[in-house]
């Protein structure tokens, strides 16, 4: 389902779509809560019948039972009201452990299943939002509805079992008085639907609002040391404090509306308690209704009065949860532009060579990147693709890797074209090092063999070796098991260059990529790095993209692109010998004139 066709549906049509799987422990916690509100609704009932019994002694209902005895009597009631005690405890235990524990693991399973299906979407969906929004709705979002699961669900049928029972008890007892004494149920309905009407634009403008403000403080968070190297503190607080507010007033405009809520009910019931008490007492007074029914009436009249009254915070409650659950499910309704692929291409069968023919590609419709580009890459071979900054190299990676598809034209891994082959099979086989290299938050170890995650510590530490990291490592206090910090923050480039090196090695990929790998680091750390790429790019299929050339002179061949067009190509002494872009961009990084 498209995400367009789905905003027509109603979110909790939504939500219980998706809860089908827990159908029977919803059908559960509803039988519990239904009983409990039964057992709830009994004490009035047994108040009017010892209210009877007082009164009317040896002719009481109970005494139609065949106890006379008044004493008797009240002992009978005192077990009934032990019994039903007992089963309003045990129903309310019952329904509080089934309502919370599916409110968690619906929670649970939601949280999954809206993550792993983000990760599957394209890269273009992650660059058009932020990740503080995407973090708010995998948390904020998601935690509300198991809120709303675990307190809201219950008060809500409670309420409508409430309704019914003292509705249908009503006409039973007294209909002549149950036509006044329900008269105001028609407006209360009548009014929750135009609040609801009017407060769900409002709730899904307030998760709007905290998302925009989850993607600043994120966004705040990750540039913490441009902020402070700019001495920005100011700036970003007041662009906070304005998010903030905007986020402060849209929740204002939600609770004011929602709070006018219970008053109102208040005052319906009022009606509908008043017909009793009047109207009741005058039949009682003239002998038309009995004492004890009317002593029913009246209290359970105000049974009715505090659910209500509660609705107006459940209401509120359910907005927000019925918002919250709209983001969610857009979420997993967006589609999956990437086709996974039905070709298995084990990475032990991988050959690697790739051929490329009259690519195009364009992002989001914009001018070309990259244009009826056409290059092959043999099996084993080492390939550089050099070229001016927004030539189109890196975007080049991007399509190797399936994380955009081409617009037109073919890119084919041995002989098979690479959006046929099963996408995890293709991404596999390739090995990335980038120049933005990204660790994650914990040890050396666990980000070397980060994707090889059966690696032993003599393969990581061997990897490392090979790397030309494993000097650097032995010299930290914790040496492999060191915390990195988040992105890697407590190591240089150079380490995390050589680390994300070391990743590669032990993946053991039969094609490599190197996106400008040396890029960002000091001569003598990518003298280092260039003895450990000489080393891994034997006998295996090798793509450097690169900027500085004295990295890739010596490439088997060398491609030169210029705004998204191949321009040349050929070995380093050729293209130096050829009057083009190479030589000129190779005369300027060797400083000859």
């Amino acid at each position: 389902m498209s995400p367009k066709s789905s905003k027509t549906i109603h979110p909790l049509t939504r939500l219980f779509r998706y809860a089908h799987p827990y159908r029977m422990e919803i059908f559960k916690a509803t039988i519990c809560s239904i009983l409990n509100k039964l057992f709830d609704l009994a004490p009035p009932v047994l108040i009017g019948a010892a209210v009877d019994v007082v009164v009317n002694q040896q002719d009481s209902f109970i005494a139609q039972w065949g106890i006379e005895n008044v004493v008797g009597q009240l002992w009978v009631l005192s077990l009934l009201s032990l019994i039903i005690w007992g089963l309003e405890s045990s129903f309310e235990y019952a329904y509080e452990l089934l309502w919370r524990n599916l409110g968690q693991t619906i929670q649970h399973d939601l949280r999954l299943d809206a993550y792993s299906h983000l990760q599957e979407l394209e890269l273009a969906f992650f660059e058009e939002r932020s990740t503080g929004s995407l973090m708010s709705i995998l948390n904020d979002d998601i935690n509300q509805l198991e809120r709303f699961l675990d307190y809201g669900a219950n008060v809500i049928i409670q309420v409508i079992t409430t309704v019914i029972l003292i509705g249908g008890g009503f006409f039973i007892i007294a209909p002549s008085v149950a036509w006044f004494a329900m008269l105001p149920m028609p407006f209360i309905i009548w009014g929750s639907l135009i609040f609801q009407k009017r407060l769900a634009p409002r709730y899904a403008g307030v998760r709007e609002r905290v998302g925009f403000l989850n993607g600043q403080l994120s966004n705040n968070l990750s540039g913490i040391t441009t902020i402070k190297s700019f001495t920005a503190e100011d700036y970003e607080t007041e662009r906070i404090t304005e998010q903030s507010e905007a986020y402060r007033q849209s929740n204002k405009q939600a609770i004011k509306l929602s709070s006018a809520f219970v008053p109102l009910i208040r005052i319906l019931i009022f009606f509908g308690f008043i017909a009793t008490l009047l109207l009741g007492g005058m039949q009682a007074i003239s002998g038309r209704l009995a004492v004890g029914t009317y002593s029913v009436l009246v209290f359970i009249t105000q049974r009715l009065l505090w659910p209500l009254t509660r609705l107006g915070e459940t209401f509120d409650q359910y907005q927000r949860a019925m918002a919250s659950i709209n983001r969610v499910m857009n979420l997993l309704d967006t589609p999956i532009e990437t086709h996974p692929g039905d070709i298995p291409l084990p990475v032990n069968q991988v050959k690697g060579e790739i051929d490329i023919k009259n690519i195009t590609f364009a992002y989001n419709n914009r001018v070309n990147v990259v244009e009826d580009l056409s290059l092959k890459i043999p099996a084993g071979k080492t390939i550089a693709i050099v070229g001016a900054t927004g030539s189109g190299k890196s975007t080049l990676v991007k399509l190797l890797l399936r994380l955009y598809e081409i617009q037109s034209g073919t890119i084919t891994l041995d002989g098979i074209e690479i959006d046929r082959i099963k996408l995890r099979d293709l991404r596999q086989s390739i090995g990335l090092v980038s120049q933005d290299v990204f660790l994650f938050h914990g040890t050396i170890a666990e980000n070397i063999c980060y994707g090889t995650f059966d690696a032993s510590l003599p393969e990581i530490i061997a990897a490392a070796q090979v790397a030309e990291a494993d000097n650097f490592i032995q010299t930290l206090p914790q040496g492999y098991d060191t915390i990195v910090g988040e992105r890697g923050q407590k190591l240089s480039g150079g380490q995390r260059q050589r680390i994300a090196i070391a990743r590669a090695i032990l993946k053991n990929p039969p094609i490599l990529i190197l996106d400008e790998a040396t890029s960002a680091v000091d001569n003598e750390t990518e003298a280092a790095i260039q003895r450990s790429l000489e080393y891994i790019t034997q006998n295996r299929t090798t793509i450097a993209i690169a900027h500085r050339l004295s990295t890739v002179r010596n490439a088997d061949c060398i491609y030169v692109m210029d705004r998204g067009k191949l321009v040349e190509w050929g070995r380093h002494e050729q293209l130096l010998e050829a009057p083009g872009i190479y030589a000129s961009l190779w005369r300027v990084q060797s400083g000859l004139k």
